[in-house]
């Protein structure tokens, strides 16, 4: 490792930051990427732990999860309908009995001795408004019923809340992307036409995909803990853990992938009330791109973040470094996210794209069979056979310090996981395309890598290279400073401030890779005298 003493002087918060990647690229610099008090908040271990793809599993599971609870059910959310529909099919009335807030309450009344506690955040009122003003109105749904519905503003003005984690009685939690919200469910299939993605109006809802996480043991209990400490921010209330109880949530239809893991649980929270800002997800994420060796895989709604494009950018410049492979919505569904975030992702992957001398990048959208857009908004990201992570958090700014964000991750420790891994990610893949994960993992090994994989499945161009939108003015200076993705409290209000901090910060990463290249052909120039040398 080189010596960190005769690097070039940066500010603390930026030397922090590339404390995360030093050393020698593509090596692990520890035993474990996940570090408590640094990339993670915690590990605990879980018996068992699963990946839901898309939100037909995610919604099936919720339901069984729910019909076993007996003592607590946790939820946080950034959005909530009580309206959702858990097994939608194609027909939509006013009182249906899947609807998971008729659930919640009959669970509640039926069962006395069950906690219910839902803790969504108080949206801001134009973002309520694109939501039939919901979760605001699901207070009177609640209202006088057994369930404790809350909404959560404890965050900066323009932060949100933004983890979603479901825990029933601390023994199953899941983590992920998604919000029980009505515009959520789909399939894998993401067919064209889905009547079962009705929405309460009658009309359908966009495609859309979504990754959640299972995890039950002491991880489930850990995002436990993470709950009940939000609902002591929001309301002041302590709430105990549940009791003990023999029963296990679990539900008996989803097979376990992996078993026995240990569980990283990593967060985002803003510097706030005497509070300092947590960012172990931005460090994690910095962590796992300067030790992938052959493949970075990332699935993620926004992609705009100049820290973490210009760590991808040193990975492809390196002749021998990873793959880099995203899989992001083509055009944002909203005309706010398409001006800020689809503007500020032009950049980062023209950048990239400059950087990819070897050929080894790819950023692409999914469409439907008919050429329909699916929005991506699950947030997952796969290091080669070793690393799985799966969250709330976006690769933006304000998901690196100013909005709450929650994460579970695992890395290998045996080949079975590792195995696991690799068909998580190839399932993801070949299911854009319409393949089956056996079918990518054997394109891979045919063909060289995931990125040559994907050109030869291809065939049905059902994903599509995202192109940058065309610049304008206005699209210009929303890019230079990042409007409405803020990195965290000290920026939040100050765009000028913002672009200095960011860029200053993504040069020192481009400088600290100059460096290492650098001292990496020094160190090749003289093995190599020491080689001729000694063969005299």
């Amino acid at each position: 490792m080189r010596d960190p003493e005769k690097r070039a002087p940066v500010s603390p918060q930026i030397a922090l930051k590339l404390e995360t990647v030093w050393g020698e690229r593509g090596v692990s610099t520890s035993m474990s990427v996940f570090r408590p008090g640094n990339t993670c908040w915690r590990t605990a271990r879980a018996d068992r732990a699963a990946f839901l793809i898309d939100n037909e599993a995610y919604f099936t599971a919720i339901f069984h999860a729910l019909e076993k609870a007996q003592r607590s059910v946790l939820l946080l959310g950034w959005g909530f309908d009580p309206r959702t529909r858990l097994f939608p099919d194609g027909y939509d009335g006013p009182n249906d009995p899947d609807e998971v807030g008729r659930i919640l309450v009959e669970l509640a009344r039926a069962r006395p001795e069950l906690d219910i506690r839902l803790l969504i955040w108080r949206s801001a009122l134009p973002i309520a408004a694109s939501q039939e003003f919901f979760p605001h109105r699901a207070r009177r749904f609640f209202r006088g019923t057994p369930v404790k519905f809350r909404l959560d503003d404890a965050v900066p003005f323009g932060a949100c809340h933004h983890q979603k984690v479901l825990v029933v009685d601390d023994k199953v939690a899941f983590c992920g992307g998604g919000d029980i919200s009505v515009d959520r469910w789909d399939s894998p299939a993401h067919r064209d036409y889905d009547q079962r993605r009705i929405m309460p109006r009658q009309a359908c809802h966009d495609p859309r995909h979504e990754v959640m996480m299972m995890v039950d043991g002491a991880a489930a209990r850990a995002l436990g803990e993470l709950a009940r400490e939000r609902w002591r921010r929001a309301t002041g209330e302590v709430v105990a853990p549940p009791p003990e109880t023999e029963g296990d949530p679990w539900p008996n239809h989803v097979p376990a992938q992996l078993h026995g893991p240990e569980i990283a649980v990593a967060r985002t929270e803003p510097e706030w009330k005497g509070r300092p800002m947590v960012d172990e997800i931005l460090q994690l994420t910095l962590q796992c791109i300067a030790e992938a060796k052959r493949t970075i895989y990332l699935e993620n709604q926004y992609f705009t973040s100049p820290i973490i494009g210009e760590a991808l950018a040193a990975r492809l410049a390196e002749p021998d470094g990873p793959e880099v492979v995203v899989v992001s919505t083509g055009h944002a569904p909203s005309w706010f996210d398409h001006m800020t975030m689809d503007r500020a992702r032009g950049a980062v992957i023209w950048r990239l794209r400059a950087a990819d001398v070897f050929g080894r990048f790819r950023a692409l959208w999914p469409a439907t069979w008919g050429g329909e857009t699916i929005i991506v908004h699950s947030k997952v990201t796969v290091i080669d056979d070793r690393i799985v992570r799966v969250g709330s958090a976006n690769l933006n700014n304000r998901s690196g310090g100013f909005d709450t964000e929650c994460e579970i991750g695992v890395e290998a420790a045996d080949n079975d996981t590792r195995v696991q891994i690799e068909v998580f990610r190839d399932r993801l893949v070949g299911h854009f395309m319409g393949h089956t994960g056996d079918k990518v993992a054997k394109a891979r090994a045919e063909h060289g890598g995931l990125a040559p994989a994907i050109d030869a499945l291809n065939r049905e161009r059902r994903l599509m290279p995202i192109e940058p939108p065309r610049t304008t003015r206005l699209g210009d200076f929303i890019t230079r400073y990042h409007i409405g993705d803020p990195q965290d409290t000290r920026d939040a209000w100050r765009p000028g401030r913002r672009r200095e901090r960011l860029y200053k910060e993504a040069r020192a990463l481009i400088a600290q890779a100059d460096a290492d290249a650098a001292a990496d052909d020094e160190a090749g120039a003289a093995l190599t005298s020491k080689s001729i040398t000694s063969g005299r």
